[in-house]
This record gives C-alpha cells, structure tokens and sequence, in this order.
C-alpha cells in the first residue's frame, strides 16, 4: 500500500494546486460549479482578505504515489475562540479521493492543530464566517451546485462517519417556482403592513445607490443572525470586502431594502442571478471568454438564488417580509424569472421557514457540518 503524505502549503504555486485540485476531481461531474480561480486565490491571501485579522489558517496536500489526492484547510476563527469563548477548530476547502485513510490523514491534521491550541472540538466542513460556504451535501447530488456552496461526492458523508464525526448541523436547501409567489396577495399584505409600521420598500437601479446603505445593512443582519449557535460577527473591514468583492456585481435591481419612517433599514434582501451553468463554462477563468458567460448570465438568467435575507428582530413575525416579495414579485416578472432558489437555511430556523411557507418549496438538498471532540 502506498505512503500518504501531507504538505503544507507554503508557496503561492502550491497554494494554485489547493485551489485546482477539485477541477481535476470533478472533471467529469455535471453538477460540480467550479470557483474563478483567482477570488479562490485573493480569498486565501491575507494582504487581500480581512477575515485574517481575526482568523487564521494552514493549507495542507496529501499526496499518494507523488499524486495530489486530498486538501484541506485548518481554520481558527481567534473572535469565536477568544470572544465568544468556542474552541472550536474549524476544517473547510475539503476535498479528496475516495479513500479513507486520505480522509484521516488530512483531518488528523486538523486534529493535531487544534491540540496544539488547546482547542476542544473540530466542525466542518466550514469557512472562516457565516459568509463563507458550509457544509458536506449528503442529500441533492443530482443537482446543478451554486456558487456559494461546495459540492462533493457522496462518499465524504460516509468518511467523515467511518471516522467518528457527528452531526451537529443541517442545512437544507429549497428552491420553488416564481409563478408560485402570489402577486395579488403579497400586494395586499404589503399595503397593509406598509401603513401599520409606517414602512417604505427600496427599489434600485444604480449599484451607486445602494452603497450608502450597506455597513447599515450588515448592522441589520448580524442582529437578524446574531442568534443563531453558528453566527460569528463580521468586522468592518470584512464588510468593506464584501462590497468591492460582490456589491457591485449584483443586479442593483435585486437588492431590496425597507425602511422605517426614519429611513433605518429593517429589512433586506440580496438576490443573484445563477451563475452556475456561466462559471461552469468560464472553467475557472474570467478571460478571454468567462467574463463574457457571466455577464449574459447577470442580464439573462432566468434562475436566481437568494443569498442573503434578513430582518430586523423588532420587525420579525409582523409580515414584513412581504413587502420584499412584493418587491420582487414585480422585478421577476419583467425579467421573466423561472426558478427561485435558496442558500442552505439551519434546519432549526423556524423564522426563516415561516418566511417561505406560502411558497410550496421543494428541499432538494441537504447538507452537514459534522463534529468530533479533539483527543488529548
């Protein structure tokens, strides 16, 4: 049998082979959704992303018969360990052949990391915060992936349990069909609720528009968010990331707002177009041809995902939420919009199921993040 060996990365070309080692994996899947190799990379720089001022991580190759046959990252969030007092050693960018002892080798990594700084349990498959991907897919295989989850094959489930990892998060993904939204009905109820709370719904067409708004925003989504046992705050810098990074990418006309009589933001949602059939003809690249397929897909995509929704925890379980779908009730239309689709949602939030319910959604994937206390 022969010899796995792990490698840390330490150069900026094996940190490229970290990044590629899925394209090779997943050559011939149909429903993997490969990353624009350089935001993977800008993402794992520390001169470029702010999470490292709060965060750190190791990059590690295994390696079988001088072939690259797994990765791994091993993540410490220092805000979750210090502040919030979690020694939780997070593990994410998982992926390797259908090999166990690969599998152990890497998360025995992970494992040796985390004793080193007296941390307690290992849970992944995560990113550095809650904006990151997350989860291991153990339920939706046949289906297309997105661009802000991973994807990977079934046997990683089964790895991970061989191994004595537990479950100890589930998030399932829904998607349901626009005709289903109820134009006449989330008029009325927006109407209403509109005069009871003295509410104003935002619409944009101007990305400059909506940048004034976006720190109070992210104020508005860790208060909708802070309670939940997986949420860790997102700093300033990292907001200010996320606005150069993907603000200015998005349709401005699906980002929605609504405001209260003093024009604060107690509600909002940000909608993309699907670039999952654009990024997997892209392949990787932006040029000479990729940003060519995701720009048609920003004007023409008839599927959307909603990647971020939030309310403020004054406001929730009044409705408010319809005025949002209101708002895009009108926007889908004209765009002619087919498939709704949502990001992964922790099974246990019942607010955010009770804000889909009128929808008939479908789950059609599942996804975990597994857990295992670290042996001293």
């Amino acid at each position: 049998m022969s010899a796995i060996t792990l490698k840390k990365v330490t150069s900026k070309k094996e940190l490229k082979a970290f990044v590629l080692f899925p394209f090779s994996l997943y050559r011939l899947n149909t429903y993997w959704v490969p990353p624009i190799i350089k935001d993977e990379m800008d993402n794992f720089d520390p001169k470029i992303n702010p999470v490292f001022q709060n965060a750190e991580a190791q990059f590690f190759l295994a390696y079988k018969n001088n072939q690259i046959v797994g990765r791994v990252a091993a993540i410490i969030n220092w805000f979750e360990v210090n502040q919030q007092k979690i020694k939780k050693m997070r593990f994410g960018w998982f992926d390797m052949i259908d090999d166990l002892e690969v599998t152990k080798a890497l998360l025995d990594k992970v494992e040796e990391i985390g004793k080193a700084h007296q941390l307690e349990y290992m849970e992944g498959p995560i990113g550095f915060n809650n904006l990151d991907k997350t989860g291991v897919l153990i339920e939706g295989f046949d289906h297309i992936g997105t661009m802000i989850t991973w994807y990977n094959h079934p046997y990683y489930k089964e790895h991970l349990e061989q191994l004595g990892f537990v479950k100890e998060k589930e998030y399932l993904e829904n998607k349901f069909l626009f005709k289903n939204v109820d134009g006449v009905y989330f008029d009325r109820i927006s109407n209403i609720i509109k005069r009871r709370f003295k509410l104003t719904g935002l619409d944009f067409t101007k990305t400059s528009a909506i940048l004034p708004y976006v720190d109070e925003m992210f104020e508005v989504f860790d208060k909708s968010y802070s309670k939940l046992s997986s949420y860790v705050p997102i700093s300033e810098a990292q907001i200010a990331f996320f606005k150069k990074k993907y603000i200015s990418f998005i349709n401005p006309e699906y980002i929605k707002f609504v405001v209260d009589e003093h024009h604060k933001i107690v509600a909002f949602a940000i909608v993309m177009p699907s670039f999952s059939e654009a990024l997997q003809k892209a392949k990787g690249t932006l040029f000479p041809f990729g940003i060519f397929h995701l720009l048609n897909a920003r004007k023409h995509a008839k599927d959307v995902t909603f990647y971020l929704i939030g309310v403020h925890p004054e406001y929730q379980n009044k409705g408010v939420h319809a005025i949002i779908f209101e708002q895009y009730q009108k926007t889908f239309t004209k765009k002619g919009i087919v498939n709704c689709i949502r990001t992964p949602e922790l099974e246990d939030n019942l607010a955010i199921k009770k804000i889909w319910e009128d929808f008939n959604p479908i789950t059609h994937k599942r996804r975990r993040t597994y857990k295992k206390a670290i042996q001293y």
